[in-house]
């Protein structure tokens, strides 16, 4: 779970996304905020061979080969071909509930 109020920043905008961690994943999940409504949760590991990815602004970028990643998880270069692994996102009470169950 993650807080809604963890997108908020100090100056009353919003955070473009938010990185969390579960101990039951080996590598961290990318919350992206499009709007109040709309989120995407992308695992953190390259499609490709498995380096864990790295955040700049609205795209994910491996460090091991230079794959990119859109902000839906969608590979906009190789040499990774297949998109990331997303999870369900749900809100309810001012948290944003991330399900690991396979979509």
């Amino acid at each position: 779970m993650v807080p809604v109020s963890a997108f908020l920043t100090k100056q009353k905008s919003f955070h473009k996304y938010v990185v969390v961690q579960n101990e039951k994943l080996k590598f961290p999940i990318c919350v992206y905020r499009f709007n109040e409504k709309e989120y995407t949760a992308l695992l953190m590991r390259c499609t490709h061979q498995g380096a864990e990815l790295q955040v700049f602004g609205d795209r994910l970028e491996c460090p091991a080969h230079g794959s990119e990643f859109n902000n839906k998880g969608v590979v906009q270069n190789g040499p990774a071909d297949t998109n990331l692994r997303n999870f369900p996102v749900t809100i309810q009470n001012g948290q944003i509930r991330v399900s690991l169950k396979n979509e």
